[in-house]
């Protein structure tokens, strides 16, 4: 059974503040250059799985110029091939520009970057909407309307009884410079 909670409803045009859920840790790593130690380099990894998981948020802060983050696969030349362009906020399925939702976008973009990881609904609706209080069939809805736009291709899978994850064989990448 899902459950939907309605904030009672306040001054018109005013928007109550969010309330904080926790506490908030701040863990900064001054980092050398050259590559992570093993210990380390797990400590980063246990903390991009915590972020992932909808469980906080992991933010790099760099002094240099940062260099673009790589793509989750490698592009191919195929007319089934996805190309999410993060700069423009456009998605181009060969030289077809898919018109996508705030929230589709958002989802498949969120599944992109995440490529072999498996993702519950709530914490999708934690990550992608920002709120957790919706109904959980809400995101069947979105990935079902996102399947419809890229027929053809096959991008997200489902894995029953726990999710949605990227397609391993999903053609798809991501250029945050475009």
């Amino acid at each position: 059974m899902s459950v939907v909670a309605i904030p009672t409803r306040r001054h018109p045009g005013v928007r109550p503040a969010r309330p904080r859920t926790g506490p908030t840790l701040t863990i900064t790593l001054d980092l050398a250059p050259g590559p992570l130690s093993p210990r380390l380099a797990r400590l980063v990894q246990l903390l991009g799985e915590l972020a992932e998981s909808g469980e906080g948020q992991l933010r790099a802060v760099r002094d240099a110029t940062p260099a673009p983050p790589p793509t989750t696969a490698a592009p191919s030349v195929g007319a089934d091939h996805v190309r999410i362009l993060a700069g423009s906020r456009t998605v181009r399925r060969g030289d077809r520009v898919i018109a996508l939702t705030r929230i589709e976008y958002e989802l498949l973009l969120f599944l992109a970057e995440r490529p072999r990881r498996v993702f519950t609904r709530l914490q999708l609706l934690s990550s992608v909407w920002g709120y957790e209080h919706a109904v959980a069939r809400t995101v069947d809805v979105h990935v079902r309307r996102l399947r419809a736009k890229l027929a053809g291709s096959e991008v997200i899978t489902t894995v029953y009884g726990v999710g949605y994850r990227l397609a391993d064989e999903a053609a798809i990448s991501v250029d945050h410079s475009g």
